[in-house]
């Protein structure tokens, strides 16, 4: 589903958040909320006005934008209505969600910065980091660690997301940037939700592709069943067109090193269309068929008994999902000249496409 142009929804993993479209200052009633103001597009028209919400600003959990609805925050051309309306074509919604009102802990965890100046930081976030405060996940988070080190963060993305302009997944690793000032947040979530920003990330897959190159254009929507996870389908309201290029880096015996590069930015877009392409991210505890691989595994699968003479059959090389997200261009808030900023692998891809790299010529 794709908002009007007046919105700023959030898209996926690696998507810009949302900025609060008023400042609480300019209303003393309405602090702590998060403003946004949507006008409905033609491909929305009949969806519900909680199911329109839930897909337009998808930073925010559907149970909040619920509540903000039961709670009379919602309104339909300035009337409140209820979660069930069906909404018309280029009626404008407006929504204010209490927000969470701690922010995350200042913790001195180290990060490693690839870039900074006044207006932006630049992180090659590790895999298992969480990118800002939610359920569950509340110290160890990427927000945590630029609060401790930073003096001045953007306050658009509310409390819990200071400085936060998009996103990765907890077990993706690389290049992600944030913003130290609202103008320049601003600037960066407007590139994002008119997909000026490009994007481009590295995946080690299980199995061969067929292709050299190749470009799935499949839509993505929740998945029927398992509230974690999103499926490929064109069948529900919140389904939205999702596209991705692939071209393969390098193959291996049963697996190869996959360049991913999202035109759109769903949620786990890149993992579900390289699902499609029967060549799912290795390790992928949500969409694949193993959470870990082993040397010996590797030494199984690729037939070569000698891989890796110095480690252990059962040695672990990978537990989490191989996706990086290696190079992120954008255009600089400031200075209006695009910059493009690289992260190194992180260290357990890169030992995997090490050893499999000893395979060459087998």
């Amino acid at each position: 589903m794709t908002a009007g142009a007046d919105s700023r929804p959030s898209d996926d993993a690696f998507a810009a958040d949302p900025p609060a479209a008023d400042a609480a200052a300019a209303d003393p009633r309405g602090a702590g909320l998060e403003r946004y103001a949507l006008v409905v597009p033609e491909t929305a028209a009949g969806v519900r006005l909680d199911a329109f919400l839930a897909g337009a600003i998808e930073s925010v959990s559907r149970s909040r934008i619920r509540r903000a609805i039961d709670g009379g925050l919602a309104a339909v051309n300035g009337e409140r209505e209820k979660a069930s309306y069906r909404l018309s074509a280029g009626e404008r919604v407006e929504v204010r969600i209490p927000a969470v009102a701690e922010g995350p802990l200042a913790e001195p965890t180290p990060i490693d910065v690839l870039y900074e100046d006044e207006a932006i930081v630049v992180v090659n976030k590790p895999p298992g980091m969480v990118v800002h405060p939610a359920k569950g996940h509340w110290a160890g988070t990427l927000a945590g660690a630029l609060v401790y080190r930073f003096e001045h963060l953007s306050g658009v993305g509310g409390a819990v997301r200071p400085g936060i302009v998009h996103r990765l997944d907890r077990d993706t690793s690389g290049v992600i940037v944030a913003a130290k000032t609202d103008a320049a947040h601003a600037a960066l979530a407007e590139q994002f939700h008119n997909r000026a920003v490009t994007k481009e990330y590295l995946a080690i897959v299980a199995g061969r592709p067929d292709r050299d190159a190749d470009r799935v254009v499949e839509p993505i929507g929740p998945h029927p069943t398992h509230r974690e996870k999103m499926a490929l389908r064109g069948d529900h309201p919140e389904s939205r067109a999702a596209e991705t290029f692939f071209e393969v880096v390098e193959r291996f015996p049963g697996f190869a090193l996959v360049r991913a590069a999202p035109k759109t930015g769903r949620t786990h877009q890149i993992r579900l269309h390289l699902v499609h392409l029967r060549c799912p991210v290795l390790c992928d505890k949500q969409y694949g068929s193993r959470s870990r691989i082993t040397v010996g595994e590797v030494r199984a699968i690729t037939r070569h008994k000698d891989l890796a003479p110095g480690l252990a059959g059962d040695a672990v090389l990978l537990d989490r999902q191989a996706l990086h997200a290696h190079r992120l261009s954008v255009v600089h808030p400031t200075s209006g000249e695009r910059v493009t900023f690289e992260a190194p692998l992180a260290a357990d891809m890169g030992q995997m496409l090490a050893v499999l790299r000893q395979t060459a010529g087998g």
